[in-house]
């Protein structure tokens, strides 16, 4: 994979993200398909409930998927998130990252995000990264490569 250097998206929050603000602190960025959804849930909740340990690390956490701000804001609300969400409405952040697969639902192929996780140190650097992540158990396993670095 490429390295990534730079992308901005717009955020709850009402604010616009840029990664290159958050060098000086590790970043974790995860992707997922969609708001409201089981598996979503399950992993958003998880790094809800493991915030403080990642802050503790100097770590800060972003959920990406391609739905708009709108749902973001209540699907942030409903699970009570600590951390922003950020709108990939047109799909440009998602193809950076070559998160974009094609997948198959209910006997049809469809074009969808692969559930992935990215793990920046405080230097911006990509140093670690999971893809085809299962929801369950995943925020603990990057927590964990977080207290490495």
């Amino acid at each position: 994979m490429a390295t990534i250097t730079e992308f901005e998206l717009p955020s709850t929050g009402n604010r616009t993200f840029k990664l290159s603000d958050a060098r000086g602190k590790k970043l974790v960025v995860y992707f997922y398909p969609k708001d409201d959804t089981p598996g979503c849930t399950v992993e958003g909740s998880d790094f809800r409930d493991l915030y403080d340990e990642f802050q503790a690390h100097h770590c800060e956490i972003v959920g990406i998927s391609r739905d708009d701000l709108k749902s973001h804001e209540k699907f942030k609300t409903k699970l009570s998130l600590p951390f922003e969400l950020l709108s990939d409405t047109d799909e440009k952040v998602c193809e950076l990252f070559g998160v974009m697969k094609l997948k198959n639902m209910y006997g049809k192929e469809v074009r969808g995000v692969d559930r992935s996780t990215f793990v920046f140190d405080a230097d911006g650097k990509l140093v670690k990264e999971w893809r085809s992540v299962k929801s369950a158990g995943h925020a603990q396993e990057v927590l964990d490569t977080v207290k490495t670095l």
